[in-house]
């Protein structure tokens, strides 16, 4: 007899046709707005030419972190360069001095009216200003209030707004206002500047994670912790134990990035920084892997 119900095995061949495979979380890097080769500020052209690259890696990567909305005309020329690749941005708003501010809010501001908001991840409002101490966490919380509002008014209540900083920056109860304010808490942790031996960094990788994971749920249950920083050096000099090379770097992304990948919202760093020391860069002058980058 056959039965009138479909089974299980039936639905999820069908749903497999029609639904296309996503990832469940972000996965991408972070992408300066400089080139590597010159410092000159990204075109257009460039810009695309990095999401390009990214989603010819293996693993596809189809989301970029960017770290300022204003500076070298970023969002004027990544926002068109990512609705081209189908290429997805965490913003980021630099929070740094009233007049920066401004104008960063501005470039935001004009991308939404220009492109609408399709194209956004999320908006992070400074990166590591705790950690610098550029700020206090109350103005900067009043600061992640004011881009949410902004958004709100310009039809967009639905982005989130977080800040990006480094892991201690987040387990210190002085910053809990920070946390307060965010949809989400961007996390960024480098065992590499820890001065952790290579065979370690994976373990102190996670301990910091899960550190900034018990800080964060215990001031505001619920919030998302993304990993929006990390890496290994494939060149420059030793920190204490931890020494770059290729093959520390590679070993790095399998033991942490591949995992990151399949848990967390991710944005590795970096794609491409060949001329820095240490430089992180996943890719060379040519655009061409330096180690193997399939998880």
């Amino acid at each position: 007899m056959f039965s009138k119900t479909p089974s299980r095995s039936f639905l999820l061949s069908l749903l497999a046709t029609i639904i296309p495979f996503t990832s469940a979380y972000w996965k991408g890097f972070n992408v300066g707005a400089n080139l590597a080769s010159t410092g000159a500020c990204k075109s257009q052209a460039d810009w695309q030419k990095d999401f390009t690259v990214m989603q010819s890696l293996p693993g596809y990567f189809s989301s970029a972190r960017l770290y300022a909305s204003s500076d070298c005309n970023t969002l004027a020329n990544a926002v068109p360069a990512a609705i081209a690749t189908g290429t997805k941005l965490l913003v980021g708003v630099w929070a740094t001095d009233s007049a920066h501010y401004s104008a960063e809010k501005a470039a935001l501001q004009s991308a939404l009216a220009q492109y609408g908001h399709d194209w956004i991840v999320s908006v992070s409002v400074g990166s590591e200003d705790l950690y610098r101490k550029d700020t206090s966490a109350s103005a900067l919380a009043q600061q992640i209030y004011d881009v949410r509002g902004m958004l709100g008014s310009l039809g967009a209540p639905s982005i989130q707004v977080g800040h990006v900083d480094t892991w201690t920056a987040w387990v210190d109860p002085a910053n809990t206002a920070v946390i307060q304010a965010c949809d989400f808490v961007g996390t960024d942790g480098y065992p590499y500047f820890q001065g952790t031996p290579e065979g370690d960094g994976s373990d102190v990788f996670w301990t910091n994670v899960t550190s900034v994971r018990n800080t964060v749920n215990s001031v505001k249950p619920g919030t998302w912790v993304w990993l929006t920083e990390s890496g290994w050096p494939v060149s420059g000099s030793s920190d204490g134990a931890a020494a770059p090379s290729v093959s520390a770097a590679q070993n790095y992304w399998s033991t942490v990035a591949c995992a990151a990948f399949e848990g967390a919202h991710t944005f590795w760093y970096t794609l491409q920084d060949y001329t820095s020391s240490p430089s992180f860069g996943v890719v060379d002058a040519n655009y061409k892997p330096l180690y193997n980058l399939a998880c």
